[in-house]
């Protein structure tokens, strides 16, 4: 399928790693320019501009604190200036404590509400006021399945990124007559380099009766559906939350 991206402008936040990285080197594959987005992440993020660059791909790295308002449209004003448009914006980044709810402080609430949710309140701000202009344009959030159906255990960043949510759906509503789509895709359980794998190879079987493929997410199984939603064929598909979770939830 021709996914119109050739040419476009792509930020993606938390992109020098993980689900992030694959989405930021399969939006290059279809010839968008990338901002790979990080905030501890250097070393990465400078791999991966290397590694898009070989293959014939244009693409910057840029360190933000996307909780930090200014910061983050410091960042926007940066990919603008750099490639002349932002039209893809991807939020991706996220920070997760697993603990349970009793036993968190207001500095726990603080820093995961911060990143998970203001985070994305900061950089759709700062992308949308240039893709109105532009009169085009494609936001994606990336949260987990528990900020749909709850999960014990990581209850603040569920909340997050429930407000994530509402504020997807809210976005669409007054963006699209500027022909800008706001969608979420919504994850199970992905591995990452943040995971303890002796947690994950001790807990697997107890883990996997939740899945019925039967296995836990990559970060390939995830980066199509973004892909999708960044490309001109889902330019009728807005304030939708799209599961891809292995069928850890159906609802």
């Amino acid at each position: 399928m021709e996914t119109g991206l050739q040419g476009k402008v792509a930020l993606v936040t938390g992109g020098g790693r993980d689900v992030g990285a694959e989405v930021c080197r399969m939006l290059a594959r279809d010839g968008a320019k990338i901002a790979v987005n990080y905030h501890s992440s250097s070393a990465e993020a400078e791999a991966l501009v290397d590694e898009i660059k070989k293959v014939g791909g244009e693409a910057i790295a840029i360190k933000a604190d996307i909780s930090d308002y200014d910061a983050v449209d410091a960042m926007v004003a940066k990919v603008v200036d750099t490639f002349g448009s932002i039209d893809i914006l991807v939020n991706n980044a996220g920070y997760v404590k697993y603990q349970r709810f009793v036993e968190s402080t207001p500095a726990d609430w603080k820093k995961q509400i911060d990143v998970c949710l203001y985070g994305a309140l900061n950089c759709s701000h700062a992308a949308a006021k240039r893709m109105v202009d532009q009169k085009n344009g494609r936001i994606i959030n990336v949260v987990g399945d528990s900020s749909r159906i709850g999960e014990a255990n990581i209850s603040l960043a569920a909340t997050a990124r429930g407000g994530t949510i509402a504020l997807g759906k809210s976005m669409a509503r007054e963006l699209g007559r500027f022909d800008i789509t706001v969608n979420t895709v919504s994850l199970g359980l992905v591995r990452s380099g943040h995971q303890d794998p002796e947690f994950l190879t001790k807990n697997m079987d107890r883990i996997l009766k939740a899945y019925p493929m039967k296995r836990i997410g990559e970060a390939g199984d995830v980066a199509p559906m973004i892909t999708f939603l960044a490309s001109e064929g889902a330019s009728w598909v807005t304030g939708q939350v799209i599961s891809v979770n292995g069928g850890f939830s159906m609802v």
